[in-house]
């Protein structure tokens, strides 16, 4: 057996590396979750199906010309899914994002839509809550897919210029009122004439991908598409 397995396997008895999801230990070939996790995670699939038939894209008719919608897993209270998004976000465990965007952009790319876009954005952060948590956990996500896709992604092509309350516990309306008018697109030059991917961790109402999108538009941008991670049945 060469040297460096060896010695990776060694490191791996002493510091087990675990699953993200399950907490179990990883085996061998195994990339942050185990196979079992993987393989009962609830995938969407709403990148194979018509326009028509993708209830995610349904939620924006009648209010912006969103070209895609996208959504890799569906949330489930106390499932796996929440338990990876809560690693992401609360536990600093940013290789969450950037393994499911990267399988995420892995499956778009296979599915024709590595040339659907020009440009990943993340949804930003307030200043003042990213110098507290240290990160945005959508960057690691917009870097994820950056890579699956072989598109590049822009941290700061959007601002929050406005810091807003916790949407949680809010309705669709007050979800709304809380982002509107709260996003700028730093250099307008960059999204003119270009298609726009705006990425998030969970979509629940679609609120702030809506807001996102309005002022995207706004700027000149030719199209506006939106990917999560996961997605809130309503």
């Amino acid at each position: 057996m060469p040297l460096p397995t060896l010695l990776a396997d060694f490191v791996g008895l002493v510091f087990p590396q675990v699953c993200l999801a399950c907490q179990d230990p990883l085996s061998r070939g195994e990339d942050h979750l185990c196979t079992a996790c993987r393989a009962q995670l609830p995938y969407t699939d709403y990148h194979r199906l018509p326009a028509k038939d993708n209830p995610l894209a349904r939620r924006f008719w009648g209010k912006l010309p969103v070209e895609h919608a996208f959504s890799y897993l569906r949330f489930q209270k106390h499932g796996r899914v929440q338990h990876l998004l809560h690693q992401l976000k609360y536990r600093g465990q940013q290789d969450v994002g950037r393994v499911l965007g990267r399988w995420y952009g892995q499956e778009l790319a296979e599915a024709g839509f590595a040339t659907a876009f020009d440009l990943i954005l993340p949804v930003p952060l307030h200043a003042r809550k990213l110098a507290q948590r240290g990160y945005n956990q959508a960057d690691s996500f917009a870097e994820g897919l950056a890579t699956g896709l072989g598109l590049p992604w822009q941290a700061d092509g959007l601002r929050r210029i406005t810091r807003t309350d916790s949407q949680t516990r809010k309705n669709r309306l007050e979800r709304w009122q809380n982002v509107a008018e709260v996003f700028e697109v730093a250099q307008p030059e960059q999204v003119a004439g270009r298609r726009i991917l705006v990425v998030d961790d969970v979509l629940t109402t679609g609120a702030t991908l809506e807001a996102c999108a309005a002022v995207l538009l706004a700027a000149g941008a030719a199209t506006v598409s939106v990917a999560t991670i996961a997605t809130a049945d309503r």
